[in-house]
């Protein structure tokens, strides 16, 4: 009798290692989209805390909050609403027509987002799952220089999911491109007579489309717990310098899921990068509009 109760146990641990289902949507990669919507009728909300640090020169971090409320229209299509806010710590650093100098305040609001995402295929129910996802969004605040830069935005992602070993091991992968159009607001007459007379502030509107690549794959270690990798390459084309900038992040990821909620946090880290330098830059990585790593905390409650 004893030994028939330690085989149930030992197999029903097993079973649970093997076949603990992934939520609808539920986001297992900071950065990397998922193919599945949410069932029809569903609510959730979700919250992103993004941390950026380190250009290598002066002292620069932000963070950027999105908070999403996400329904299921269909079972097949979800619809989304974001409220964006960012805080913003730099001083000792001005790069041409990007950081006019020190800036500092807290999280206050910068940016509203609506998106619309469809299943084509659902990776449990067709082995490989692609859903098109499609997003308007309008900023007024700018997240390099945290000052007033009007910014309208759609973006296009196409994204990929594949279960492997049942469900314990999970790939996926995106394909996406945003095509921006943006103007800022001028330098106050302090700010300009703070920094140096050939400093380089353009208000002429400009046009920008980005183009991002990025795949990733976890592997679930015990019941409700996943732990894996995710990489992206992003790329901009700018209507006066052609190509902008490039470059390369990757870092591990660490993702729980429980019966009414999940959290996932990734360390994403500048491998690579290329494109536009300020005067005076050593590493070979993009450091105007991007910094050296990452963090990013993401959490998901179901209503």
């Amino acid at each position: 009798m004893i030994q028939s109760t330690k085989l149930y146990m030992l197999t029903f641990i097993a079973t649970s290692c093997i076949n603990t289902p992934v939520h609808a949507d539920e986001n297992l990669f900071g950065y990397i989209k998922g193919a599945e919507t949410l069932p029809e009728g569903t609510l959730e909300f979700d919250q992103t805390f993004t941390y950026r640090a380190d250009k290598d020169i002066g002292e620069y971090s932000a963070w950027d909050s999105k908070s999403e409320i996400e329904y299921g229209i269909t079972d097949r299509l979800t619809a989304a609403t974001y409220l964006k806010m960012q805080s913003i710590n730099t001083s000792g650093i001005a790069i041409d027509a990007y950081i006019p100098g020190a800036e500092h305040y807290y999280l206050k609001p910068s940016g509203l987002e609506a998106e619309l995402k469809y299943n084509f295929l659902s990776p449990a129910k067709d082995d490989f799952g692609l859903a098109g996802i499609v997003s308007l969004s309008y900023d007024w605040l700018d997240k390099h220089s945290g000052l007033d830069k009007d910014q309208y935005s759609i973006e296009t992602i196409l994204a990929a999911q594949k279960y492997y070993l049942e469900g314990q091991m999970i790939w996926a992968g995106s394909l996406g491109m945003e095509a921006t159009y943006a103007h800022r607001a001028p330098l106050s007459a302090d700010r300009l007579a703070s920094l140096p007379v050939d400093f380089d502030w353009p208000t002429h509107s400009e046009m920008e489309i980005e183009l991002t690549a990025g795949t990733g794959i976890t592997y679930r270690f015990i019941p409700n717990w996943f732990i894996g990798a995710e990489a992206q390459y992003q790329t901009e084309f700018e209507t006066e310098v052609g190509t902008e900038r490039w470059s390369l992040f990757a870092g591990p990821t660490l993702h729980y899921g429980g019966q009414d909620w999940w959290a996932t946090v990734t360390w994403f880290q500048q491998l690579k990068g290329g494109g536009e330098r300020y005067s005076g830059q050593t590493e070979d990585l993009h450091l105007v509009e991007k910094t050296k790593h990452e963090l990013r905390l993401k959490f998901g409650i179901d209503f």
